[in-house]
């Protein structure tokens, strides 16, 4: 059971920094929307946390024009992340 708890409070962190990474990134693509490599891997990371981010999407309006989904879907996973490793 302490494995299983472990492998999703893992999995929490790693859409964390995926969520994360993927803020930064759709800043520097707006920078630089010509670097075939940011791009590309903006696009991967926006695949990865897509299935996190689209249902909140729905839920959460833009503020002007900033979209805070990162933001709550950090805080989500971060106390999930926390719920769980109290139980290891």
């Amino acid at each position: 059971m302490r494995t299983f708890i472990y492998a999703i409070w893992l999995i929490c962190q790693v859409f964390t920094f995926a969520v994360f990474f993927n803020a930064i990134l759709s800043w520097i693509v707006m920078v630089s929307p010509r670097n075939r490599f940011i791009i590309s891997l903006y696009l991967v990371f926006r695949q990865i946390t897509n299935p996190i981010l689209a249902p909140l999407r729905r839920i959460i309006p833009l503020i002007g024009m900033m979209d805070i989904t990162p933001i709550i879907a950090i805080v989500i996973l971060q106390i999930i992340g926390q719920v769980l490793y109290s139980y290891l």
